[in-house]
């Protein structure tokens, strides 16, 4: 879908995960060549929201605006 060369996956489950509620909970990035994804944030330059918005709507294309998990 994003063409990209790997994946990262992160884990943030239970009280000291950062959760309130258990629930299993993943994040999958998607990794390109040289995308400084464990920079801190200060250092980076963010997507503004109108393109970010882009690629929420192309995942919700993508999974189907009847699923589950968007509503």
């Amino acid at each position: 879908m994003y063409a990209c060369d790997g994946v990262s996956t992160r884990q943030h489950n239970e009280p000291d995960g950062g959760q309130d509620v258990w629930h299993y909970h993943l994040h999958v990035f998607p990794r390109y060549t040289g995308d400084d994804l464990y920079r801190s944030p200060a250092d980076k330059e963010f997507l503004p929201p109108e393109k970010r918005m882009q690629y929420a709507q192309r995942l919700r294309d993508y999974f189907g605006e009847n699923n589950t998990l968007w509503q």
